[in-house]
């Protein structure tokens, strides 16, 4: 599977297992996307300037965009390039939860309730071309014992995710 992260970082946020053929990330930052050993291919790009992605058409089976949503000044153009570059049949996913950077954040993210957030991205994934749409939310899990934020509160943040297939 060729998969797409959209606004990597240091960390594409996948699960040990998870091994794709090909891990493209796409990132503002040339340090923190070295640092990300996950990835196999790494492209300095900021998505707010050019929302084009440079990548060629029908060449991923997923993109992750993973807990940056929120920093994207056009979502609706950047999906819209995503359904481009994503085969047949691939599927874009979209997580979020209640933890980002409030000065990073472009409006209307930050007076939005979780619930409505979710909404406002499924409405931006259908406007790009996206069908079969879905959403999940969980909560109430407990933070694990070496979890930096346990003693702020027990359970791990919420976590949200929309998803689709052009």
């Amino acid at each position: 599977m060729a998969v797409l992260d959209l606004m990597a970082s240091h960390d594409s946020h996948l699960p040990p297992q998870a091994k794709p053929a090909s891990l493209t990330g796409i990132g503002m930052n040339a340090t923190e996307l070295a640092a990300n050993s996950a990835l196999t291919t790494r492209i300095v790009h900021d998505l707010n300037a050019n929302p084009a992605l440079p990548c060629a058409t029908a060449s991923f089976d997923l993109v992750l965009c993973a807990l940056s949503i929120e920093y994207l000044e056009c979502p609706e153009a950047i999906l819209r390039e995503v359904a481009r570059v994503l085969k047949p049949g691939g599927t874009c996913v979209v997580s979020f939860s209640e933890r980002w950077f409030p000065p990073k954040a472009v409006l209307p993210w930050p007076p939005m309730n979780s619930f409505v957030r979710q909404a406002w991205v499924l409405r931006h994934l259908q406007r790009a071309g996206f069908q079969n749409l879905h959403s999940a939310s969980l909560r109430g899990y407990p933070r694990p014992p070496d979890d930096k934020y346990i003693r702020q509160t027990r359970l791990a943040d919420p976590l949200y995710a929309v998803w689709g297939s052009p």
